[in-house]
This record gives C-alpha cells, structure tokens and sequence, in this order.
C-alpha cells in the first residue's frame, strides 16, 4: 500500500473507506428515517473528507442497531425508501457505497443483507448473510451464495457479513469465484476483537486477497462495538487498523494488480491454486480429487460431527428467541 492512506492515489490503486459508526437505537420508524439520514450524511462527509476515496463501507447493523428487533415495521426492502436514498447518495456523491440493511422476508424471519452500491446509484451486488451468529441472532440463513461483482477501477470484489468471516469456506470462495478485495462488515463487540483481527488476516493470506474490515463503535446504553476497522495485506499483514473512535472514518489504499500478480506468480504458499493442484511436483497437475469427507458430507445432506449429540446449543431458546419447527426451504436463487 501506498499514498499515505489513499491521499496520494496510485494510478491502478482502490480507495477505501471504512466508517466506523456511531451504534444507534432503532425501534421505531422514525428512528430508522433519522438513522437512513445519518448515513447518507456520512456518504458525503466520505467524500468531503478524501476526494481520492472509491468505496465508503458501512458495517452491519449500521441502520437497524443490535437490537435483534425483526419488528416488520422497520423492516426494509430492496426497493424500499431507504435503500433509495442510499443509492441517491451515492449517485449524489459520486463515490462507490457499503451498506448493511434488515430485509423484509415474506416467508420467515428477515434476512441479514448486505448492498454495494456503484457511483451511479445502481446495486452491483446483493447479498444475505449465510452464517447468521447463532444463537445469538434469529436472521434467516441466506440463499444467495457468496457473490462477486466489478468494483472500482477495475476491482473484483465480495462481501461476507461478520460471524461469515469466522468460516474459511467463506473467504475461499470469495476468492475462488476472483475476488480481489473481500470487505467484511461487522457489528461485534470487544470479546471478539482477537478473532476479529486473527481471522481478517487469515482470511487474507490464505486466499492471496485483500480483507476489508470494519464493526460499528460506541455504545447504545446495552451494547459496545469496538470500531476496528483493518485491511490486510494479501500476505496476511494489517496495512491499517482503526481503534474504536465513532463516526471516524478510516482509509487506506489498495491495488489489486498485486493480488494478480501473486496469484499468477507465487509458487510457494499459493494455496489457493495448490487446493486443487495438491503434490504437483510429484504428479503431473497435482492430485484433484476432493479428499475432504466434510465437504462431500454436506453436499450429500449428510454432515455431522462426532459429537453431534452432545452439542448444547442448536436453537435459539437461550436468547428468548421460539424454537423453530419450519424447514430450510433451500437455495431461492443461486449466486452470480
């Protein structure tokens, strides 16, 4: 990385932007409208504050709070008020956007979705939080898949959802469908901060990819997010780490050229390729079969682990959330 955080941008370098934001209240509809307001402000304060930045991401939970509250009323919608509005800011603004809504689900309980929204106002990717943190939280499992979309100047990127990020299926996938940056939005509060920054890097190095990061800050009277806002280096090393200050925003530059070029380049430790390709020295193409009996296990509906009985947790009675007694109905629309 180079340019001091982005103020002296390279030519084929990507701006981002990582607001770690005030944690609200949002109980009613008023509070949500008051909340689309702030960030929308915060859109263009993004801008004010570096001309230079392409992306301004916004953690989860950044307009619902950690209420939990799935109270249809502040629900939204993809088409909904708030959603425009955040597509007008961007297009206002002119800069590329993050955001983390609670979407409106018919069918059961709402999903955790995440939006990136390009600088003429349109979504270039949607996205709904497959590994919800349960059972802590009653979202409904996505059914999306992990999509990927071209982001500015010539990016690729993906966007996974805080407990998501604890799962390195996630990041490799990411990374497999030719994502270059994986940005990940979080709302965590301090217990995590060590798995937070242990797993971002992983997650990067891993996978010979940027990671993204940010929760949300402060206090909302119950809760405390600690901010952390981080991107990592593609060989595992934090480029910049923010504390656990609210509202600011914190910058860094990244040039996913470098990503291309280590993937294509690197022998030792490309273990994204070598998954695939494993003993190639001894073998001509390395062995690509799938030695994994999890990942075949859950292809065939058939994963359990040896202790599957003695597992406590497996609802979320604990948290005041009803047993569950619908089905998975399965996979709605598949990913890009």
């Amino acid at each position: 990385m180079t340019g001091l955080g982005g103020i002296n941008k390279s030519s084929d370098g990507v701006v981002l932007g990582l607001a770690q934001l005030q944690l609200p209240n949002v109980e009613t509809t008023a509070d949500l409208s008051r909340q689309t307001t702030k960030i929308c402000d915060m859109v263009a304060k993004a801008r004010r504050n570096m001309s230079t930045m392409d992306l301004i991401i916004f953690p989860e939970y950044s307009l619902h709070g950690l209420s939990m509250n799935t109270d249809d009323t502040i629900m939204c919608s993809i088409d909904g008020p708030e959603v425009m509005a955040f597509r007008d800011a961007c297009r206002h603004n002119k800069i590329w956007g993050c955001f983390s809504i609670m979407e409106r689900n018919p069918l059961g309980n709402p999903y955790n979705t995440g939006l990136i929204i390009n600088d003429d106002g349109a979504i270039v990717l949607n996205y709904r939080k497959l590994h919800p943190w349960i059972p802590v939280e009653p979202w409904e499992p996505g059914d999306y898949g992990i999509p990927v979309c071209d982001g500015p100047n010539g990016s690729k990127l993906a966007l996974i959802i805080c407990h998501d990020g604890m799962f390195p299926e996630m990041s490799r996938e990411c990374a497999y469908k030719g994502a270059e940056i994986m940005i990940r939005t979080a709302g965590y509060t301090a217990p995590i901060r060590h798995s937070w920054t242990i797993t971002n890097q992983t997650n990067a190095f891993c996978n010979l990819m940027y990671t993204a990061s940010v929760c949300m800050s402060g206090s909302d009277g119950t809760f405390d997010s600690m901010g952390e806002g981080m991107i990592v280096n593609f060989d595992g090393v934090p480029l910049v780490s923010g504390g656990g200050r609210p509202d600011e925003i914190i910058t860094g530059e990244v040039r996913p050229n470098l990503v291309r070029e280590a993937r294509q380049i690197w022998g030792v430790e490309n273990n994204i390729y070598q998954l695939g390709h494993r003993g190639y020295v001894a073998v001509k193409g390395g062995a690509r079969d799938c030695p994994y009996s999890y990942m075949t296990d859950l292809i065939n509906g058939t994963y359990r682990l040896p202790w599957d009985d003695k597992v406590i947790h497996k609802d979320g009675t604990l948290h005041g959330f009803e047993k569950p007694l619908r089905e998975y109905a399965g996979n709605i629309r598949k990913s890009d």
